[in-house]
């Protein structure tokens, strides 16, 4: 099937479910990414900063340019200018960061907190209990160039459908605490971005918000 016809396939199945769509289009090249724009995707999520760069100077401005891989701080200013959504928010540093880059560029930028829920080694994303911390930090409450709009996590990468199940129930369970505790107020507050196209109908399912889906839509990832 084309790119076209895939992006038609999963939009129709979300898109009813008031479920975003971002289209993970980390190492393809533009010319796919312009192929799913012109079928009518504007959501797309890339993991490396020069490779978005790269496209954001290349590809249509209105495409909304999400950063979905780990976010080191030196690298913020180069997105900060454009970047739509930060899905991989993982420390209280990075999130100053950023913040002094959006005041640098007048914005406020919208930011997810990475949420470790997978069984598995990882360098990246905060426990239950760090998210808490981070949430409670007086240096924390006085950033106000950048919005904590929800929550984002990574499944373990298995076989099992029951753990996976599970670990997108805690994510959302996790998620609904924070709204209550610290987000009450916030409208903005209500993204949970979980699932990719192994698991993604899983996720939905367990109340997920956004899928980051990429090889179901440009085929199976080449190597840069």
């Amino acid at each position: 099937m084309s790119i076209a016809a895939n992006l038609s396939a999963i939009k129709g199945e979300v898109e009813r479910l008031n479920v975003k769509l971002i289209a993970i289009s980390k190492t393809k090249p533009a010319s796919d990414i312009l192929t799913a724009y012109e079928a009518g995707q504007r959501v797309f999520g890339e993991n490396n900063v020069q490779e978005l760069i790269e496209k954001y100077e290349e590809l249509p401005k209105d495409i909304e340019w999400h950063l979905v891989g780990h976010l080191q701080s030196n690298k913020v200013k180069y997105i900060a200018p454009f970047i739509s959504l930060i899905h991989s928010v993982d420390s209280l540093k990075l999130l100053v960061e950023i913040n002094k880059q959006a005041l640098k560029n007048n914005r406020v930028i919208d930011c997810l907190l990475q949420v470790y829920i997978a069984d598995e080694d990882t360098k990246y994303g905060l426990d239950f209990a760090e998210a808490i911390e981070l949430l409670r930090d007086p240096e924390f409450q006085e950033l106000k160039n950048i919005r904590i709009v929800g929550v984002m996590g990574i499944a373990t990468n298995t076989d099992n459908q029951k753990m996976i199940e599970d670990e997108f129930y805690e994510l959302n369970t996790f998620f609904h605490g924070l709204k209550q505790s610290f987000f009450r107020k916030d409208e903005a507050f209500k993204e949970i971005s979980m699932g990719m196209s192994g698991d993604y109908k899983l996720a939905i399912d367990q109340g997920s918000t956004m899928i980051r889906v990429g090889s179901t839509i440009f085929g199976t990832r080449s190597d840069k």
